[in-house]
């Protein structure tokens, strides 16, 4: 079929049309996957063109893959962050979704007291089994959209759902078409899809869905969903791992629409950022994640993390507000006990705090030397200095300047500075080697009168 693209302003050829490739056996990729090595990244040279969205955003999973590594958060603690989301997405609604499980009573109440709030944005989406019980449970609940589990590799076709491919995709289809009978929206979430065969199994159910969804005028979803983290985002990179075919494929052989699409990436070869913004400029209109991360195993791609890549890549915030990051960082402190680890980019305690001396003379004379961003008037957290054998006159200046004279601009020549410094440099020469606590600088600082 040779058609015209009105987004590349060419003719376009598809003739081919991919069909379901049943089989007896599991494909499991074994020379990608040896399971008794670490799994091979493999190239095959086939390049996909960069085609970002229009429009892109976020959606959150914090209340439903974010409660699968932790203890559940209570009613009232999901209604809390569920405001610091409408927040931090700003007016435009950036983080356009927030998916919550329906299981029990404890979920169906965070659901109604979210609700009640009527807030714009996030849109409240449900996580449900696939029953036609629990769509219409959440269909009397005033939900439009629900995410089912439609795994698509042959570990779980095969081996855990013992099925072959043809039963799974027949028995996926009649699901996807008792939601749509309830007047639920589907969201399909493809789990394992980097480890699924994308030409045998993935693309021909889409096309299926796609099938579905233009008969039924229901815009179906797919999230292609990085189970274990194995997603590459190379250039290059061949199929299943290849992030730029996954989505290039489901666009272009399967029909979907950037606003049909979305990824969900975990973090278990530390890629889970990077590969969010791969999907991103490959044409996924969303990236789902959780707050901080938390998630299965590893985590899932941080929410945080994805707002500042998203200002990275179009300029912009839109409207969201950073400054809310360090307001959900010290409601996951303070109200849940949640330690993050300090240097923890953009939530940490310590994510902009230098101990080296050279560091801390630079950010004294210009801070945006040694520092990301104004991370004061962005994240509300100013660039700050730990005091060790190496901070030298600069660094005790800086702590003071920032911890006691209210950002005083000391010189290292200060006799204040010289005094803290003396007594530090008796420290580490007493034999020190820790770095020194705020807590014990400041009642040095007022031993000596400082």
């Amino acid at each position: 079929m040779i058609y015209f693209d009105k987004s590349r302003k060419m003719l376009m050829e598809s003739e081919y049309r991919y069909s379901l490739q049943d089989r007896e056996d599991p494909h499991l990729y074994r020379e990608m996957f040896p399971y008794s090595e670490i799994p091979k990244c493999t190239f095959n040279q086939r390049v996909n063109p960069i085609d970002p969205p229009d429009d892109i955003w976020i959606t959150d999973t914090t209340f439903r893959d974010g409660q699968q590594s932790r203890a559940p958060y209570t009613p009232g603690q999901i209604v809390e962050l569920f405001k610091l989301l409408h927040r931090l997405g700003g007016p435009n609604g950036k983080i356009r979704q927030s998916e919550f499980f329906l299981y029990s009573e404890r979920d169906k109440e965070s659901v109604c007291r979210c609700q009640e709030l009527n807030l714009p944005y996030p849109e409240i989406t449900g996580w449900i089994r696939a029953n036609k019980k629990d769509f219409e449970l959440a269909k009397s609940m005033g939900l439009k959209e629900c995410g089912i589990l439609v795994s698509c590799s042959d570990y779980h076709i095969y081996n855990k759902l013992k099925k072959t491919r043809r039963q799974a995709m027949d028995g996926y289809l009649a699901i996807v078409r008792e939601a749509l009978s309830v007047g639920l929206r589907p969201r399909c979430h493809f789990e394992d899809i980097t480890r699924a065969d994308f030409y045998g199994f993935v693309v021909p159910f889409a096309c299926e869905l796609n099938n579905i969804s233009r008969d039924s005028g229901v815009p179906i979803k797919i999230r292609a969903c990085d189970t274990l983290g194995y997603g590459i985002p190379y250039s290059g990179a061949s199929l299943p791992r290849s992030i730029p075919g996954i989505i290039y494929g489901l666009r272009n052989y399967a029909g979907f629409e950037p606003g049909q699409l979305e990824w969900h990436g975990h973090d278990d070869f530390y890629k889970a950022v990077v590969n969010s913004a791969t999907a991103w400029l490959y044409g996924a209109a969303g990236v789902n994640c959780s707050l901080l991360g938390i998630g299965e195993r590893t985590g899932n791609t941080p929410l945080e993390a994805m707002v500042i890549e998203y200002a990275q890549l179009r300029g912009t915030l839109d409207g969201m507000d950073t400054t809310v990051i360090r307001d959900i960082a010290g409601y996951y402190e303070r109200e849940l006990g949640y330690a993050i680890p300090p240097r923890t980019p953009f939530v940490g305690s310590e994510f902009n705090m230098t101990q080296a001396g050279i560091h801390a003379d630079g950010i004294l004379k210009d801070e945006e030397i040694y520092n990301i961003f104004d991370t004061a008037a962005l994240l509300k957290s100013p660039p700050g200095v730990s005091i060790s054998a190496t901070s030298g006159a600069a660094g005790v200046a800086m702590w003071l300047s920032r911890n006691l004279y209210g950002g005083e601009r000391l010189a290292k020549d200060d006799p204040r500075v010289a005094k803290l410094k003396g007594w530090v440099d008796a420290r580490y020469a007493d034999g020190r080697v820790t770095t020194l606590s705020g807590a014990e600088l400041r009642e040095a600082a007022a031993e000596l009168g400082l």
